[in-house]
């Protein structure tokens, strides 16, 4: 048993170590590029995974598989000419990388399967995990790319939400942030948040897939 949970852990762990890394890069490239340096001087224009990731965040991805998160990226909000706009922006950047990296994945999962009577045969030492390590990512990274949509404060959702609401409607949402991770924990733990992101999740990777994974 802890041999086979082991095994798992070994297999998952690089690429729910590449979404996370991959999402929060983006954001703060995008910050930068967006006129804001504050992320980039702090070292998280970086694939380096240590820069990013928060303990329990990381923890939560790795039992549930759907729901996880990295630490926040630093944004002064002064640096940036149009602010709302340019946080909507930000805050998508995450949730595209990881759409981007699935569709990758996705690919890369197609090759494996049209690969797999010579060289899964052949080295199925090689093969299996690499194949393994592939399908998972491509449901790890739309899980987060989903979840991280999800309009709930601190979620990258609730900053989009945020600046489509007019201006009376978005300052009132805001009120919202102080409650927002236990509102998120009461979903998660509920499985509210689960029957809601399921489905989409299942959709976006069986596009992705053609339905084989």
């Amino acid at each position: 048993m802890f041999q086979e949970y082991f095994q798992r852990l070994l297999l998952t762990a690089p690429p729910i170590l590449l979404a996370l890394t991959i999402h929060e890069c983006a954001h703060a490239w995008v910050a930068y590029r967006l006129g804001d340096p504050t992320a980039k001087m702090l070292g998280r224009v970086s694939l380096n995974p240590l820069k990013h990731l928060d303990l329990v965040g990381t923890l939560m991805l790795f039992f549930s598989g759907l729901f996880g998160w990295a630490k926040p990226v630093p944004i002064n909000p002064r640096n940036l000419k149009n602010i709302s706009k340019s946080l909507m922006w930000i805050a998508l950047a995450g949730p595209l990388a990881n759409l981007f990296l699935a569709a990758i994945s996705a690919l890369a999962y197609k090759l494996f399967i049209l690969a797999e009577p010579t060289f899964g045969v052949s080295m199925p030492g090689v093969y299996n995990p690499l194949f393994v390590m592939i399908e998972y990512s491509v449901l790890m990274n739309v899980s987060l790319a989903v979840f991280n949509l999800v309009p709930v404060p601190p979620l990258d959702g609730s900053k989009v939400l945020a600046n489509l609401l007019p201006p009376a409607k978005a300052f009132a949402y805001a009120r919202l942030e102080q409650y927002g991770f236990i509102i998120l924990l009461v979903l998660i733990v509920s499985g509210v948040l689960n029957k809601f992101i399921s489905p989409i999740v299942f959709l976006l990777v069986g596009l992705l897939t053609g339905g084989i994974l």
